[in-house]
């Protein structure tokens, strides 16, 4: 989590000042996705009262800013689609070679294991 640039805030980052020197131009837009040497974060308090160089335009987001801090109910459906798109890549038992009506059935294991930049965990 980025936090504004102000000296003395700690509030976290929901904004990126840039200047654009050749147009004399300051630009107050959503949070950049990484952080760059030659703009600066700032909180929402800050994004709302910063204001341009005498002799500069001040371009400001419209609307609000929103937090780049995914709350729990991002991360829990984040989760669901993921498991359930894994789910769906899996052939059914049915399928699978070798199935037979009568088999018991196999206990399932807990699995973990990294794929990409994903790892699975087991369910508590």
């Amino acid at each position: 989590m980025r936090r504004c640039c102000r000296p003395g805030c700690k509030n976290p980052a929901v904004a990126t000042l840039t200047y654009v020197y050749s147009d004399s131009t300051a630009v107050v837009g959503p949070l950049a996705t990484v952080a760059e040497p030659h703009s600066w974060d700032l909180c929402e308090t800050h994004a709302c009262r910063i204001t341009a160089p005498k002799g500069w335009e001040l371009v400001r987001h419209e609307g609000g800013f929103s937090s780049s801090t995914p709350d729990d109910d991002d991360l829990t459906a984040l989760a669901e689609a993921v498991r359930e798109a894994g789910l769906r890549r899996r052939p059914a038992e049915a399928d699978q070679p070798g199935y037979r009506d009568n088999a018991p059935a196999a206990p399932r294991t807990a699995r973990t294991g990294r794929r990409g930049h994903l790892r699975v965990l087991p369910d508590p």
